[in-house]
């Protein structure tokens, strides 16, 4: 027994009795039938039985999956910033997070079709809660994020964490990706939760926090859709939060809102890749000797360079423009894009509540204005 156990995805080993398991599953066979549309189901069994390792399983399945939601839900993905990466090292990417699946199996794509390696990535063990969606999960390489445990358990988890993402990192040679915060960003403000970067510090031992993590290669993405297909989904847990009220999640909100994120309309996808967080952990180490400071001072730098390589699609600045009842951004944007904008925000909320709207268009809009107050801040 390894002390990964509760966490880790499948050994290869384990891959093929796995996938025997959930090929009859009707989830497997909604997925499959997704995926490659006109082939027979025993097609694609008879081809399971040849599936031995998480790597087989991701090229021959998934990656034909992500490239099916990207023709089916979307108008293409672009990218920058990977030339600069070395196809030969493991990577942490740390990104902003908006939607629960296609954050990291974008990442996966574009790094699988770069010839770069793929991550093993985290995700929150509240998302796998359905059997299926749990092997799902360990097929794919993630690792499980434990929620809603007791304050001891929870450290003890966070330890466990920490020391397998840098025994991915330094001894699998494995690439990892993060999510910057814990859960979804739901109002367009990207922004680096420091408990997230105490949880990766806590396998530092005795090295200093700054050296630890220049040994970490941490790289910030930029995730920008144009359209979030789970927009109207964040409103109630956003007008919840505006009315100071607890918000409970319903039964099958999450797995609702992965399908949302799967199948609804994103229009353009970008990703962008920044540089390797590296002599910048050198100044912090200078300026502060305090771990909090320092810990402070690293996730504003991966927080500049998400919000400074996110891609403004049209629809920030027509939210902007919305939102301040004014066309200071109008040159970014074509009438026919602001009419089909407005159409969604009548189709998706109600157009009279004004508070539901603010919010709406606040969370298109937030990356444009954080990117405008950072912009301000380095000239």
């Amino acid at each position: 027994m390894s002390k990964f156990d509760e966490i880790r995805p499948f050994y290869d080993h384990e891959v093929n009795e796995a996938l025997r398991g959930v090929a009859r599953d009707p989830m497997m066979k909604a997925l499959m039938n997704f995926t490659f549309p006109d082939v027979d189901k025993q097609v694609w069994r008879k081809q399971f039985k040849n599936i031995h390792s998480v790597s087989d399983f991701q090229h021959n399945f998934i990656a034909h999956t992500v490239r099916q939601i990207l023709e089916k839900s979307s108008e293409g993905l672009t990218t920058s910033g990977f030339d600069q990466l070395d196809k030969n090292t493991p990577y942490l990417f740390i990104s902003n997070h908006r939607d629960i699946v296609l954050d990291t199996s974008l990442l996966n794509l574009v790094l699988l079709e770069g010839g770069f390696i793929m991550t093993s990535s985290a995700i929150g063990d509240n998302l796998v809660q359905k059997t299926f969606l749990h092997v799902l999960a360990k097929l794919n390489r993630n690792f499980l994020v434990q929620r809603g445990l007791p304050i001891r358990e929870q450290l003890q988890s966070s330890q466990i964490m920490s020391e397998y993402i840098k025994e991915l990192l330094h001894d699998k040679k494995r690439s990892v990706w993060i999510a910057q915060r814990e859960g979804r960003t739901k109002d367009g403000n990207d922004a680096t939760q420091q408990g997230v970067l105490k949880m990766l510090a806590m396998a530092a031992g005795d090295l200093a926090l700054t050296d630890y993590f220049k040994t970490l290669k941490i790289v910030p993405i930029s995730i920008s859709y144009e359209y979030d297909p789970t927009d109207s989904l964040k409103m109630p847990q956003l007008l919840a939060k505006h009315r100071d009220e607890e918000y409970i999640k319903g039964e099958n909100e999450d797995f609702t809102t992965m399908l949302s994120g799967v199948l609804g309309q994103k229009k353009r996808i970008h990703l962008h890749a920044g540089n390797v967080i590296d002599t910048e952990l050198d100044t912090i180490a200078e300026q502060f000797e305090n771990k909090n400071k320092q810990l402070q001072a690293i996730a504003k730098i991966i927080d500049d360079s998400i919000i400074q390589n996110y891609k403004l699609w049209p629809t920030k600045y027509i939210a902007y423009d919305l939102l301040h009842h004014t066309d200071t951004y109008a040159a970014h944007y074509t009438e026919k894009e602001k009419q089909l904008f407005v159409r969604r925000l009548e189709m998706r909320i109600d157009p009279n509540d004004a508070v539901s709207k603010d919010y709406f268009l606040s969370m298109y809009a937030n990356p444009l204005i954080n990117k405008m107050k950072s912009q301000e801040i380095f000239r």
